[in-house]
Parts: structure tokens; C-alpha cells; sequence
């Protein structure tokens, strides 16, 4: 769940982690060929000549995005129908000449009967007839005609220098862009994120040869609106000059990123209007193409503007847009000069109230007083400050970490921020990244609580799994909070502890080092628990997809290195998966087993379960019995489609019977974030989760109808929160008791997920255990050097016996019992 380093223009790999650890099966992404630098096609049009067509040609318009001219003697632009046959062939025409740096090259193809306006000169003419709605074109670095007919074939042609699939064409790079038609071609929007549809979209021919001339015979006037980026921003998410060229557009340089695809850089107005509305800064993408400016120039842009979806395209993407400029030009008309002051964020400048509601907020009037979400809009590109910012989500693996800017704001005990329920999202909390070289500046390897002293202050951002981000081109100090690992009491001999552990996809795989770090953390930390619920056991294979399910070597390995960090000899139990059936990474199988150390407690065998049979509650003379021990719990219920199945075991402590059932819940993947386009997100997982815990909570109704001072211990992922609808349905009435819920606020998490400490994980009982004692214990999810992304918690307790007299008299005795053994 935790999700760039960077911009992302896909998805990144701290997202496929998170979501592979979440219980989703990712596909591959597209295969495509490498970015273009410099040449590409910038326009295809293959309507001319029709009926309803304006012009009497089709054509390939391409752009040089480079600042060198780019021959293209010898190379060719190559068309291919959009559902090829095994007999199709690429139509070929032949080019000659150079594009030159910002310049464009026309490429005039078929003419038709229709249409009443010829083309500009062509610097390049063929006899192709393309669909004015679907197909292929291709720019190649040679005259031979490509045999490629398929996507990957295309991307593995090193000839190939650019390509567009429009219209649901077959061969494309990403996904197709859309169907032009008669009077619409497919326009390039910005640079070349090798994904059609990211890059291109449907707008009016505008034929451009290399001398600049248009339909109307004459050099291309200045184009564009003139405007200042802030008449570019505007009052709401999306931009009123989208899709529209605009020119001249002034300012200085404030930040530049130089690596990957999604190169670029912010700059802003130093002369800003009176509209706190409208944002003073935006971002310039040049895609692969390094961007030649410097913090501190003054330039002028022009260039296309688009609102950029980091996920998907236009309507079916869940998150807010991006303004920017594309397919830019760029003036440098000074250097050296001072940076627009950066606004400071104080304790009370962002509003505490996080968003607007009423569904999909982009058309609404920013209000920046008034919404937290608003307020970062309308700063989108421009310079903020953080001052002496305290860390509430530590560095992770992709330089990236979470401060706050409201440190007053739902404190954590441990100087995180507390996530407290669906109407109190934290407000303050933005990521930080950075534009600063990290052979320069490393970026800081910080815990929560930690703090970067002085500013830490850059252009503001928005990422798909961040939110608002701010790029910085200054970091603060780090200073550390002297956060240390938890550790939990000693049960006593007569009471039981039960603990819940989710490790993270371990495989036999995995370095020695999580290993031992995970032992560590069970001998020490949780002080030898007597039965332990894991969550993310993969089978021996770990993830790779053979078929393999059992998971002997993973928890052999496991129970090896407790006993080397000086614990108990864990036995374990658990039952196979039927192969890629219960979610998470693909291959891996994981599941939920329970450790139980052997001198505290013993198993109840009693045989019969598989990956498909259902344990079954049995009267035993008033006594609730598992029919399968351990057995899954209504394993064939729809509810548990893709999703692991809960596990019960029956344990036996002191000679009085503790039934556990183990959980890891559907993950919340699939929900629309808290940072989207839509408020309040709809959290569409929680349907399937609902279903569960009802399944569950139906399973603990059998067992106290049998009994009602049975000992039921619930451990486990829910992959929601303690004031969730799922964990409700398992509360209601009072039969099962929820113990995060009895902590103080401001130590209820388990989980630290974009700056907020939250709650996944629980443990809840019935209500027949006496004296508990409960405790979720850090050390992980605070941490930038984490074993699991999970904190484990326990719980210790004394079984009842079902004699109230017996168990009054034990507790008596409890006063004099010593730590366990």
C-alpha cells in the first residue's frame, strides 16, 4: 500500500511492490519502443479527400524537439491498417532532407475527391490512403518496409524511431490513442512517453511544413494565445485554455528534472496576480529531452496546454490532473536572477478541512481558504516552504518521504500523525521529494518524528501515489527524534499470548538478514509470544509461478532463525492454497500459518482440513469444538474469491481450550484515493471485505451459540481501519471486542501509508478472556530500514475456564505468577 522517485508516467516500482504485498496480480506493462529525443511524428491525418473533410490530403506531420537539426535522408513513414492480417504490408514514403531544431517536416500522402483546401507544400509526398479513423503510422530510419505486425515485434525494431496507433489500432506504443475522423487528426499534447494514449489527442488539422507554412500558403504567424501562466492555471483543477496553444508566457525558472522520461521543469510568474485562486507556477515537459534551462532564468514559453493524469487518461483516471506545457518552445532572455520567494507554510496557513464533496471536484471553483486539497491546487507548480518539518513518513526505497505541516495536527505518541476516521484526514501532510542531485545532496534517510531543521522548500507537485509533493530544490537538516523499536512485557505463566505478525511476502528467497531481523522482533520485541498468526507466508517457490504450493521451507526457515535468536522452537501449522487462488503476488501463494511454541501450548489436531473443506463448529457436552483443526473457515464462500482464507485453530492452554482464527482480508486496492479527483472516494473494496467479516463473524456466532464464555482470539491483516464498516460488523453487539479501540488515540496504528499512522492490522477477542493485557508494538512502519511493512501486535490474557468461581480464584492467584519460561 505504500506507493517515484520521480513523476510518474506509469506505474513505479514502489506502487508495483505495494501492490503485489496487497493481494493484487499485476500484468506486464506494454511493450514499446524507446522514447524519441528529437524527431517524431507530431500529427497524422488521414481524413483528406472526404466527405465533410476540409482538406484534400492526408498527411504525417512530424516535430524536431532537439536543439540540433536531425537528417532524415534515407528514412521513410511507414502506414500499417489498424487490425493487420499475416498478409498485411507497410505502405512506405520515402524522405529526404532535415528537420530542423523546433521546426516542423510535412509529409503529404493520398488525396481524395472531397474536401476544398490543399495542403502546405509538403516537404515529403507518397500515395498512401489512411483510415481517417484507425491505423498505425510509423517513422523509420531506413526505406525498407517494416515486417513487424504485432507491438512487441515493433518495439523490438531498432528501425522504428516513432510510432502512433490511433484509434484502437493492434500496433502501438502503450495503449492507442484515440479515433480521429473526417475532420479531426491525432496531435501530439506533449512529449514521448512511449504511451499513445498519454501523448496524443484528437484535434483540428493544422498541416505545418518545414518552412512554417500552413493552409494558407504564408509563414506561420507567432502562434498561440498570449497569456500568463496564472490566465493558464485558472480558478479551478483544469486549465480554460486546454488544448490551446499559448505564447510568450513569462517567468523564471524554479526547478529542473533531469532524469528519466518525465524531464522538465517549473517556473513561475514573479508577478502575480491578486486571485489567490490561481496558481503563479506550471510545469514544462520535455519527456526524454534534458531541459536547457537553469534555476533563475527568465524565459518565455510557448507551447500546447494540457492537464496531464498520471495513471490514465482523461475520464477513467481516479486522480487530479497536472496543468502543463508541451511541445514547447523556450527563450532564455536572462540568468542569474533571484527565485520567486517561496510561500512558507505555517503551522496555520493550509486549511484543516481536507477536501470538497459532491463527486468529481475539477469543474469546481477553487477555494483555497477552505480546503486543504484546494489550497495545494492553487499552488500547483509554485514555490512552498516547510520549516523545520517533522517527519511523519519515513524514507523509503525511492527517496520519498512525508512531513507535516500542521505538527499539532492528530499527534501519534511516537511523532507521526494519527489517521482517526474518514472525516478527519490529516490536511498537513505532503510528500518531499527532490531535484537536487544526489551525488550533491543525499537525500535524507529519515524515521517518523525525525525532523528536517530550516526549509525545506521547491515547486509544488502532485503525483498519482503522493498527492501533493514538494520537489525540492533545498532540504533541510536532518535532525534525528531518537526513535528506537518497541518492545512489549514478558507474559506471565499462566497467561497466553497471542501475537499477529504480517511479514511481508517472506520466501525461502529472501535474504538471511529479513530473517533474522523478523526472528529478532518475535524473540525480543514480542517476548516469545505462545502463538503467533502470520500473515504473507509464500510457498517454497516464493514468486515464482511453478505450480508450487506448500510452504515447509519458508516456515522452516523462519523457525530456524527464532531458535538461533535465542527463542523457542516453534512448531507451526497451516494449510496450502490451491495455486493462485488467494491473491497477492503472483506465484507466491501466500497464506496465513500460526507459529505455537510446543512447552506453552498444544495444538488440538484434529485432521481432515484442505485448501477447499470448511471446519464446522461441534457441541461437544456444551463445549465448541472445531471439526478440522486447523481447517478454513466457509473456504468456498464467493466472499473469499482471490483473497486468503481465514484459518482456525484450535489450541490448548493450561488444560482450557483457545480458539484462533487467523485473517488477512481483501486489500483496499481498487478504492479511489483520498487524494483523487473524487470526494468523498468511493472505498469499493470494502464490499468484498464486508462480505467477509460477515462470513466470519457468522463462523463466531456458531461458536458462542455452543458456548458463550468460549475463548476466541481474532488476529490478523483486515486491510482496514478500526472505524471501518468491515471491523464493525465483527463489534456489533459487544460479542467480539476490537482492543486497538481501547488504546488512547494517538497510539491506535499498525501501518504508515502517505504520512498518516493507521490502523490494518487487529487482534479482537471475546469477551471470556480476563485480566487482557493488549499491545500493537513499532518496529517497522516508522522505520526507513523496515523487515515488514507491518507493525505486529499481542495480546496476553487468561483463558477462561467456564467456571466463573475457578476463574475468580485463579486471578487471585495470577498476583503471584512469574514471567513465563
Amino acid at each position: 500500500m505504500t506507493p517515484s522517485p520521480h513523476r510518474r508516467r506509469a506505474m513505479a516500482g514502489t506502487a508495483v511492490t505495494a501492490l503485489l504485498s496487497a493481494g493484487l496480480v499485476v500484468t506486464a506493462a506494454p511493450v514499446s519502443a524507446a522514447p524519441s529525443a528529437d524527431a517524431l511524428i507530431a500529427e497524422v491525418y488521414g481524413g483528406g479527400g472526404n466527405t465533410t473533410a476540409t482538406l484534400t490530403s492526408d498527411y504525417v506531420e512530424l516535430a524536431n524537439r532537439s536543439t540540433a537539426a536531425v537528417s532524415v535522408d534515407g528514412w521513410s513513414v511507414q502506414y500499417l491498417p489498424a487490425a493487420p492480417k499475416p498478409t498485411s504490408t507497410w505502405q512506405t514514403t520515402a524522405l529526404t532532407g532535415s528537420v530542423a531544431p523546433g521546426a516542423k517536416y510535412l509529409v503529404g500522402e493520398a488525396k481524395g475527391t472531397g474536401g476544398s483546401t490543399a495542403l502546405p507544400t509538403p516537404d515529403a509526398t507518397g500515395n498512401i490512403n489512411m483510415s481517417a479513423t484507425a491505423g498505425t503510422v510509423a517513422l523509420v530510419s531506413g526505406s525498407d518496409p517494416l515486417t513487424c505486425l504485432t507491438a512487441a515485434d515493433c518495439a523490438a525494431d531498432p528501425r522504428v524511431h516513432d510510432l502512433v496507433g490511433f484509434g484502437g489500432a493492434v500496433v502501438v506504443e502503450g495503449t492507442s490513442a484515440p479515433a480521429p475522423s473526417n475532420t479531426t487528426a491525432v496531435s501530439r499534447t506533449a512529449g514521448d512517453t512511449d504511451d499513445n494514449s498519454k501523448d496524443f489527442a484528437t484535434a483540428t488539422p493544422a498541416p505545418t511544413n518545414s518552412k512554417g507554412e500552413t493552409t494558407g500558403g504564408g509563414p506561420t504567424p507567432p502562434t498561440g494565445i498570449p497569456a500568463r501562466i496564472h490566465d493558464i492555471q485558472g480558478t479551478t483543477r483544469l486549465s480554460p485554455l486546454v488544448g490551446k496553444q499559448v505564447s510568450d508566457v513569462p517567468g523564471i525558472v524554479t526547478g529542473v528534472r533531469t532524469f528519466g522520461n518525465s524531464q522538465g521543469f517549473f517556473f513561475q510568474d514573479p508577478t502575480p496576480d491578486a486571485d489567490p485562486r490561481t496558481s503563479e507556477g506550471i510545469f514544462v515537459y520535455t519527456g526524454s529531452a534534458k531541459a536547457t534551462v537553469q534555476p533563475g532564468d527568465s524565459i518565455k514559453v510557448s507551447g500546447k496546454v494540457s492537464e496531464f493524469y498520471p495513471d490514465e487518461s482523461g475520464a477513467k483516471s481516479l486522480y487530479q490532473s497536472n496543468t502543463e506545457l508541451g511541445s514547447a518552445t523556450v527563450t532564455v532572455l536572462s540568468s542569474g536572477n533571484p527565485l520567486p520567494p517561496a510561500e512558507v507554510l505555517h503551522p496555520d496557513t493550509v486549511p484543516t478541512t481536507f477536501a470538497p464533496t459532491g463527486g468529481n471536484i475539477e469543474g469546481l471553483t477553487l477555494q483555497p481558504d477552505k480546503y486543504a486539497l484546494d489550497f495545494f491546487e492553487s499552488r500547483e507548480g509554485m514555490r512552498v516552504e516547510v520549516d523545520d518539518a517533522r517527519v511523519v513518513g519515513p524514507t523509503d526505497k525511492f527517496n520519498e518521504l512525508y512531513v507535516t505541516t500542521k505538527p499539532a495536527q492528530n499527534p501519534s505518541v511516537r511523532g507521526g500523525t494519527v489517521y482517526l476516521g474518514y472525516d478527519d484526514n490529516n490536511a498537513g501532510r505532503l510528500e518531499v521529494q527532490s531535484l537536487i542531485p544526489f551525488a550533491q545532496t543525499p537525500f535524507p534517510k529519515a524515521n517518523v518524528g525525525d525532523k528536517l531543521t530550516g526549509a525545506t522548500a521547491g515547486p509544488l507537485d502532485y503525483t498519482q501515489f503522493g498527492g501533493y509533493v514538494v520537489q525540492a530544490t533545498q532540504l533541510g537538516s536532518l535532525v534525528s527524534g531518537g526513535l528506537q523499536p518497541e518492545t512489549t512485557d514478558k507474559q506471565t505463566v499462566d497467561e497466553l499470548a497471542v501475537a499477529t505478525y504480517n511479514v511481508e511476502n517472506l520466501a525461502p528467497t529472501d535474504a538471511q538478514a529479513k530473517y533474522d531481523r523478523l526472528a529478532t522482533n518475535l524473540v525480543h520485541n514480542l517476548a516469545g509470544p505462545d502463538i503467533v498468526s502470520l500473515e504473507e507466508i509464500q510457498d517454497n517457490s516464493g514468486a515464482t509461478d511453478d505450480g508450487t504450493v506448500a510452504a515447509d521451507q519458508t516456515l522452516q526457515k523462519f523457525a530456524d532463525a527464532v531458535v538461533a535468536a535465542g527463542g523457542p522452537k516453534y512448531k507451526w501449522t497451516e494449510i496450502d492454497p490451491t495455486n493462485d487462488a488467494d491473491g497477492g503476488q503472483p506465484g507466491g501463494n501466500i497464506r496465513i500459518a500460526f507459529f505455537y511454541n510446543p512447552k506453552r501450548v498444544s495444538l488440538v489436531d484434529r485432521p481432515g482440513g484442505d485448501a477447499t473443506t470448511a471446519t464446522t463448529i461441534v457441541d461437544n457436552h456444551g463445549k465448541a469444538e472445531l471439526s478440522i483443526s486447523p481447517g478454513r473457515v466457509d473456504p468456498t464462500n464467493p466472499a473469499w474469491n482471490a483473497s486468503r482464507k481465514p484459518l482456525a485453530a484450535e489450541f490448548r492452554f493450561q488444560g482450557r481450550e483457545v480458539i484462533v482464527i487467523g485473517n488477512h482480508l481483501v486489500s483496499k486496492l481498487g478504492d479511489q484515493p483520498d487524494v483523487g479527483r473524487n470526494q468523498p472516494p468511493t472505498r469499493g473494496s470494502e464490499v468484498q471485505r464486508g462480505q467477509q467479516t460477515a462470513a466470519l463473524r457468522a463462523f463466531v456466532d456458531q461458536i458462542l451459540a455452543v458456548n458463550q464464555k468460549a475463548n476466541i482470539v481474532i488476529p490478523g491483516d483486515f486491510n482496514d481501519m478500526q472505524f471501518s464498516p468491515t471491523v464493525a460488523t465483527l463489534t456489533a453487539g459487544g460479542a467480539l471486542r476490537d482492543l486497538v479501540n481501547e488504546l488512547p488515540a494517538n497510539q491506535r496504528y499498525s501501518y504508515v501509508y502517505q504520512g498518516n499512522s493507521e490502523v490494518l492490522d487487529h487482534l479482537l477477542v471475546s469477551t471470556a478472556p480476563r485480566g487482557v493485557e493488549y499491545d500493537v508494538v513499532h518496529v517497522n512502519s516508522e522505520f526507513f530500514d523496515q523487515a515488514s511493512d507491518h507493525d505486529p501486535q499481542v495480546v496476553r490474557f487468561r483463558p477462561s475456564t467456564g467456571n466463573e468461581f475457578l476463574d475468580q480464584l485463579l486471578d487471585l492467584a495470577h498476583c503471584f505468577a512469574p514471567p513465563a519460561k
